[in-house]
């Protein structure tokens, strides 16, 4: 029998920046070549910030709460304006098979607006992956704590949670890089994100994935790290793998991840035996059981040159959970390079002082159960070195 496709098979994927922070990512997104294949809305209690958007479709919220002013950095304001509006949020969304939700965490409405959109996204029935920024360690207590309430309502409403540090960015540009370039990378980083998943659906590549596949990954994965490498030469695959799975953007490692996306994009010289070696690399680093699905896209213009992007889902989070807390009050040694892991958005928990005094019974007891869990075949990289 033969089968034609239709149009309407395609997966429909629509990319949402909430509030100043995520318009300002989608509209870089637009302005970098946008991604094929997927929709772009702007959603913001700001009437003047929506205007200066470049998403074909813009919804203003809480019209009638914030008159189009904004919400003064106030989540709650946010969270109550996306309320108002959610009959038109869930037309909006109604019939989307993806849905990426990209915001500012620590400001008004995406932070309070996020998690609404969120949930009305999977009420529809659509696969959720929201791709996060946490602010700069300069921009104050305040904020960060105000960005880490605003990351976990987020996570309880998505389907996979990718948090990039603001304060990481610092370690992948010059120190003489222009306030507004650094933004610029900021928006890049969420864009080569979002694309890289996006892509793996939407184009036919060199290996193709389908939605199910992605689906199979990123449902009710919970927090997820995602790595971005770039390689050229004779070992180009190596590089770009090894940049990726070690990227200053990463809270941990990928180890003990159970679940693995990634895309290596390369010019029509990528070989096989290159997608071969990436995939290897990337399979020893993480659970030996894990899924990994990956696509492999051919770029005219990437010639000698090779992309990878990672996404690893699928952790212990509670184990990490435990090994949070014995970073944070136990005395331990941090190789450089070696930061605490994300858990729900977490900021890296810096080490006791060495003459510290608060050591206390439960601590102790905490500390024997975590030495005791060496029975249940804890991975190498979480044991204490």
């Amino acid at each position: 029998m033969l089968v034609k496709p239709r149009a309407g098979q395609a997966a429909k994927i629509k990319v949402i920046g909430v509030g100043g922070g995520g318009g300002n990512a989608i509209s870089s997104m637009i302005s970098e070549g946008g991604i094929p294949g997927v929709d772009f809305v702007a959603v913001n209690t700001d009437a003047q910030a929506l205007l200066n958007n470049k998403a074909g479709i813009k919804i203003q919220i809480g019209e009638n709460l914030t008159k189009g002013l904004g919400s003064g950095g106030d989540p709650e304001t946010g969270r109550q304006a996306a309320e108002e509006s959610r009959d038109i949020l869930k037309e909006e969304l109604a019939g989307v098979d993806m849905v990426f939700i990209t915001c500012g965490e620590g400001g008004g409405s995406g932070t309070g607006a996020a998690p609404v959109v969120a949930e009305i996204a999977k009420e529809a029935g659509a696969l959720t992956v929201a791709v996060v920024t946490k602010p700069f360690d300069f921009e104050g207590s305040r904020r960060r704590m105000s960005a880490e309430d605003g990351i976990g309502r987020l996570k309880e409403k998505v389907d996979t949670l990718i948090v990039v540090p603001n304060q990481r960015i610092l370690q992948v540009i010059d120190k003489k890089t222009p306030v507004l370039e650094a933004f610029k990378k900021i928006d890049s980083v969420l864009h080569q994100g979002v694309k890289g998943i996006a892509e793996l659906i939407t184009l036919p590549g060199l290996i193709n994935v389908d939605f199910a596949d992605v689906k199979t990954i990123m449902s009710n994965a919970g927090t997820a790290l995602m790595g971005i490498g770039m390689g050229n030469g004779e070992k180009r695959a190596t590089i770009a793998v090894r940049q990726a799975i070690s990227s200053p953007l990463l809270d941990t490692s990928i180890e003990g991840a159970r679940g693995i996306l990634f895309n290596i994009v390369g010019g029509p010289d990528l070989t096989m035996s290159e997608i071969d070696e990436a995939a290897s690399l990337i399979s020893q680093s993480v659970d030996p059981d894990a899924d990994i699905i990956f696509g492999a896209v051919i770029d005219e213009g990437m010639t000698d040159n090779v992309k990878i992007i990672v996404v690893a889902t699928k952790f212990d989070e509670s184990r990490l959970n435990l090994l949070q807390f014995r970073k944070s009050n136990k005395t331990i040694e941090i190789p450089t390079g070696i930061v605490s892991a994300p858990v729900s958005g977490n900021t890296p928990a810096a080490s006791a002082p060495k003459s510290s005094t608060m050591q206390t019974d439960s601590m102790d007891d905490m500390s024997d159960l975590l030495e005791d869990e060496t029975e249940f075949d804890i991975p190498a990289f979480l044991r204490k070195k």
